[in-house]
């Protein structure tokens, strides 16, 4: 089953310095029917100003994810991280037992467009850590984020995966679903087809009681998703 929540219907909070497309509750932005998917817990589209940015704040026994769409974030945190972040590359701060952070646009001209993802870890209380890597940008599935780490991904504290999907115009992939286990997929460019479902930029979906997945392009331009695997 295959329930999608289209990129119009996100909350939104705008702040001059910050606008912020919501997938899932956050903030002032609260849907009791959008509290999250499994242990995907925050979609957040934001783009932020030049030179602006989020003041040093907490978090705690939380997996945060930082996808970088267009510029680049400046990332400093109680941990000793500091940090650039350009496009294309991931971020993963597992926030554990406590950390502070600050993320600002790195430019002062051009603005910054990143998404942030929070999953919710299976382990709390951990010394926090941090990870930054640049996948590339090849075809078809990418592993990201796995809870072990393999193969160079990220290591998070959840029994999920994220995967990156490139897919060129005419192409398609296939993505199996171990069974009792759920898929979110959030389309970043293009037209993708999710089986018989069309996903537009900001969509997503939630795949339920399905064993595999067809991911086709069939638009006129590349498609870029990210695809999680949820417990």
């Amino acid at each position: 089953m295959i329930t999608v929540r289209h990129a119009d219907d996100r909350g939104r909070a705008n702040f001059g310095w910050l606008d912020s497309k919501h997938t899932f509750s956050f903030g002032h932005y609260y849907d009791p029917k959008h509290m999250g998917f499994s242990a995907l817990r925050v979609i957040n589209d934001d783009t932020v100003t030049p030179s602006a940015g989020f003041d040093t704040h907490g978090h705690r026994d939380m997996e945060i994810i930082s996808y970088v769409l267009d510029g680049e974030i400046a990332h400093k945190d109680s941990e000793g991280n500091i940090k650039v972040l350009p496009a294309g590359e991931f971020q993963l701060m597992s926030a554990g037992s406590g950390i502070y952070h600050s993320e600002f646009n790195h430019s002062d001209s051009a603005p910054l467009h990143f998404l942030q993802i929070w999953i919710q870890p299976n382990v709390t209380g951990q010394k926090p850590d941090y990870q930054q890597k640049d996948f590339g940008q090849n075809s078809g599935l990418t592993a990201i984020a796995t809870p072990t780490g393999e193969n160079g991904t990220l290591m998070i504290k959840q029994d999920a995966s994220l995967h990156q999907l490139i897919l060129p115009v005419g192409s398609e992939v296939e993505f199996p679903i171990n069974e009792e286990r759920c898929v979110y997929v959030h389309q970043i460019e293009g037209n993708l087809m999710v089986d018989n479902t069309s996903l537009q930029p900001g969509d997503g979906a939630k795949v339920e009681a399905q064993t595999a997945l067809k991911l086709r392009n069939l638009g006129q331009a590349p498609v870029k998703a990210l695809v999680f695997d949820l417990p």
